[in-house]
């Protein structure tokens, strides 16, 4: 399983299967370093073809309870959250906000106390990920593994999440982590229907990364907006 070269953002992916294209990574205009609307993010989501779409602000959940209201069958609500001690990590299927700077084993415990799904996401970016020697310790914490990120720009990191969640018998996910309305859905997880976060785990135990990374302009663009609303602030 890995990232396919063709296909990407601009076009439907699905070719009537009966499977839906899942983006379980994205942001909007509560997240500092980004400028998108929870309504352009659901339009754009649609526009490419997307069946669901995870909105995950960090440290936010605003955003997606925004994008549900506009959209509810598209809309997993979730929430990327700053840990203490690690990694982020993303909760999906959540009803509440969790606060950030809780260790990482309290966050996991907070989401799935929610009845949410603790998804680790870039696992192993060297700009933003962790050490095997870390998760090793705390893999009872992790419900899904990202496996293609399109910003992270490093496909030995995506090798080395792949081969770590199969030692574990964890499903793979995969997300474009957008900040920019152009990069939403150029990494999807395509996977049969589910109704609930059960349904969600066990169909992503079958389901099929597809998408191609995001152009390294993304970062700039996240810049960009981190200083904007710094300055709006």
């Amino acid at each position: 399983m890995g990232p396919d070269s063709g296909g990407g953002g601009e076009r439907r992916l699905v070719t009537g299967d009966g499977r839906w294209d899942v983006d379980l990574h994205t942001h909007t205009d509560r997240s500092p370093d980004c400028l998108t609307a929870p309504g352009a993010l659901v339009g754009r989501a649609r526009e490419v073809g997307l069946d669901r779409l995870a909105v995950t602000d960090h440290d936010r959940i605003e955003g997606a309870f925004a994008a549900r209201d506009i959209d509810p069958e598209l809309v997993i609500v979730g929430e990327e959250v700053r840990t203490s001690d690690g990694p982020e990590l993303i909760g999906l299927f959540l009803e509440e906000h969790i606060p950030p700077g809780r260790s990482f084993r309290e966050t996991a415990d907070a989401i799935r106390e929610q009845g949410g799904v603790t998804y680790l996401p870039h696992p192993f970016d060297p700009r933003r990920g962790t050490t095997e020697s870390f998760l090793e310790s705390r893999v009872d914490c992790v419900d899904l593994v990202e496996g293609f990120n399109a910003r992270t720009h490093d496909d030995e990191a995506h090798r080395r999440a792949e081969r770590w969640a199969a030692d574990r018998d964890l499903p793979l996910g995969a997300g474009s982590d957008a900040h920019l309305l152009r990069a939403v859905g150029r990494g999807r997880l395509r996977l049969r229907p589910f109704d609930g976060p059960t349904e969600f785990l066990e169909s992503a135990r079958e389901g099929e990364i597809r998408g191609r990374e995001s152009s390294w302009l993304v970062h700039l663009g996240s810049t960009l907006a981190r200083l904007f609303g710094t300055i709006r602030g």
